[in-house]
């Protein structure tokens, strides 16, 4: 008898194969059978008529606080996520001097937006060395394994202490000591390093990230670091400026090291590379024997604005700088009294304190209704025109503005609205489609963990599922076996985890059972349920009908339970082959 099958389900395997219908045996923590007819299970799943894949593998999120308080790994273990790789974009908390913790803390909230106070609050610090960071990880089970990256600014903040200043230049010994400290995460298991070279990404202090002036000579000896452990990825956030010359230096170490280079591939306006200038460019580098990867997100990253979020189009108008600070009863009342609104409503934006190196952006999210749409219970992530605020303003015979203030004083004040601000250009989600067809690239980016209160894109995998594989209007869709792939293989590959991402005897037992004809994105709500009240945008889904960690369910019809056999994850992973040959 087995511990557990999952019966009768089509099992779309991760190889990009067609699917079949069958019998998934699982025994301890591996899958040992897949195929009719076969034996009893003391547990067993009905999986008629729904589908069976691998449990998904998120490379790139923001759980490095998280991990050390929450078992439950929300909201990425409620989309099918089983395996997420933490410690993107060069922010993390290890190594950690003492004296540098609130330094720490106030990066990754500046560049993730992750509240300070939860952030301080929720850990406990028991590391200073990356390894002992490692170790402290492993103290907490939980659904879901994690990985890490060594990151580039705490690296950077513990060598150069209080030298580490927006355009410090490290010495040689500082390079060198950096490259060890590196090394030695690597050693201890770290999956990579990353860092990150963009003008968005800047502390709560307003000054840009370590990473962002660190020169290719710097960058490159880091890598050697991993190149001479054997193994690593080396993760980059950039803006891609055409001067940087990024894309030469990535590829240099990539063919120096055999390691791969990936990168953040988007359309930004704070990047000069068009996307498909940035695909273009990369594998011009790959035919000289680069391995450099992108990583795509499949909708247009954006920010949900609401009164209680980060960003909303009304917070550079005087009379809301004038109840800012009070309370959310207080604030609500004067929202919600017309003599106010019509006041804010009169007022121009005062960006005289704003960054003046994002006003574009700002620009947009005060006013950029053709760009902005209203977030409703079916809400369409690829809207056309014809939804935005502008657009519904003018069919309701009202300002932009007093429609947007209107939505957002609905449901008691919790209204939505929606800013795709990249991978939002005319034809580029088309450009994102053909790119499925690419092994040269891997989905990703839903910063899982982070942008607390302006995004909520762990959801990635479930909209993959419904929007791209289900219900896409507007142009192709892609196909089941080819999302399953993608999000599950092809991950898990890059970062060395062959032990997951396949549905096949010998591997690890990490599992969805889903039904298609229900996957369904809730509408996302903000939460305050962070330590220390911290707040945090969740969305729910429809259509897990059981997910499986290590062969125990975590998760049956979205409802955790109770059981943590997730771990840490120390270096790259192998499957057992004498078993997966069988």
């Amino acid at each position: 008898m087995y511990d557990l099958v999952i019966r009768g389900g089509t099992v779309v395997d991760g190889t990009g194969g067609s699917s079949m219908v069958a019998d998934v045996a699982v025994e301890g923590d591996r899958i040992v059978a897949v195929g009719t007819d076969l034996g009893a299970g003391r547990e067993e799943i009905d999986a008629r008529g729904k589908i069976v894949t691998p449990g998904f593998v998120d490379v790139h999120t923001h759980y490095d606080g998280q991990a050390t308080w929450d078992q439950e790994m929300a909201p990425s273990s409620w989309h099918g996520v089983t395996t997420v790789v933490m410690g993107n974009c060069g922010v993390g908390f290890a190594p950690a001097r003492p004296d540098r913790h609130d330094w720490l803390i106030g990066l990754m909230e500046g560049v993730e937006d992750i509240p300070g106070t939860a952030l301080a609050e929720g850990m406990s610090w028991e590391w200073e060395t990356f390894p002992e960071y490692m170790d402290a990880l492993e103290k907490l089970p939980r659904t879901i394994d994690v990985a890490c990256h060594v990151p580039h600014g705490a690296v950077r903040a513990y060598v150069l202490g209080d030298r580490e200043q927006p355009g410090a230049v490290p010495t040689a010994e500082d390079i060198a000591e950096m490259s060890r400290i590196v090394e030695e995460g690597v050693r201890a298991g770290a999956l990579g390093f990353s860092t990150s070279r963009t003008v968005i990404h800047k502390s709560v202090d307003g000054e840009v990230v370590p990473g962002t002036t660190a020169t290719a000579e710097e960058l490159i000896e880091i890598g050697r670091a991993m190149g001479r452990v054997g193994y690593g990825v080396f993760e980059m956030a950039s803006d891609l400026n055409r001067e940087w010359n990024e894309f030469d230096w990535m590829g240099k170490l990539s063919r120096e090291t055999g390691l791969p280079v990936t990168f953040a591939a988007l359309q930004s306006i704070a990047k000069e590379l068009p996307l498909d200038e940035q695909i273009e460019t990369m594998r011009a580098e790959n035919a000289k024997g680069a391995n450099i990867v992108a990583q795509i997100a499949l909708r247009g990253n954006g920010i949900i604005m609401a009164w209680r979020g980060t960003v909303h189009p009304f917070r550079f108008r005087p009379s809301w700088r004038a109840i800012e600070g009070l309370s959310w009863d207080e604030q609500k009342a004067k929202l919600l009294d017309p003599a106010f609104k019509a006041q804010l409503l009169s007022e121009d934006n005062d960006f005289s304190e704003a960054p003046q190196d994002i006003m574009g952006l700002l620009m947009v999210v005060a006013g950029g209704w053709t760009m902005q749409f209203e977030m409703d219970d079916d809400f369409d992530y690829e809207p056309g025109a014809d939804a935005s605020i502008a657009a519904r303003a003018a069919a309701a015979g009202v300002d932009p503005a007093e429609y947007a203030y209107d939505l957002l004083c609905r449901d008691d004040a919790t209204g939505f609205a929606y800013l795709p601000i990249l991978n939002y250009a005319d034809g580029n989600l088309d450009f994102l489609e053909a790119l499925q067809d690419s092994d040269d690239t891997v989905n990703s980016l839903s910063d899982g963990g982070a942008h607390c209160g302006t995004i909520c894109d762990a959801a990635s995998p479930t909209f993959m599922l419904q929007h791209w594989v289900r219900d896409r209007k507007r142009g192709g869709r892609v196909a089941l076996e080819r999302a399953i792939k993608r999000q599950c293989r092809d991950t898990a590959l890059l970062y060395g985890l062959e032990d997951r991402g396949l549905v096949a005897p010998g591997y690890l037992a990490d599992l969805n059972v889903i039904d298609m004809d229900a996957i369904k994105l809730g509408k996302p709500w903000l939460a305050f349920d962070l330590p220390a009240g911290g707040k945090r945008l969740l969305q729910k889904a429809d259509g897990y009908v059981a997910t499986v960690k290590s062969g125990v369910v975590t998760f049956r019809d979205g409802e955790a339970q109770g059981a943590y056999p997730g771990g840490v994850i120390r270096g790259p992973q192998r499957v057992e082959l004498a078993m997966a040959a069988e």
